[in-house]
């Protein structure tokens, strides 16, 4: 188990070649994750920031949006997304995402190795 107090959060500026920073709070220890998961955490985008857009190879990364709206980006195509929906990123393919609203956009991470 982990608690919201106990975890720490990574900022990174320019993700992927993306604008302003973002918040990266890892939910569980690698130990915790295991050999098939690389990625479980909850991302910040604060207003004005984006997750530049970079392929995955070996591994799929699917996203759950917690709160804010934004563009997400799937290959060539675009489409906005808000709380409660649910992105996919297959091995191979390319996305991104930008927040676009006033607020945070807050999502879960998850990212599985082939």
């Amino acid at each position: 188990m982990t608690s919201k107090g106990q975890r720490t959060v990574e900022r990174r500026e320019k993700m992927a070649g993306g604008e302003g920073h973002t918040l990266i709070e890892q939910l569980l220890t690698d130990e915790q994750r295991g050999a098939g998961c690389r990625m479980f955490s909850e991302v910040t985008l604060e207003a004005g920031c984006s997750l530049g857009c970079h392929e995955h190879h070996g591994e799929t990364e699917t996203y759950y949006i917690l709160s804010g709206e934004g563009i997400y980006q799937d290959n060539d195509t675009k489409y906005p997304v808000k709380a409660g929906d649910v992105t996919f990123c297959g091995d191979g393919d390319a996305h991104g995402l930008e927040n676009t609203g006033s607020g945070e956009l807050k999502f879960i991470a998850l990212i599985l190795k082939k």
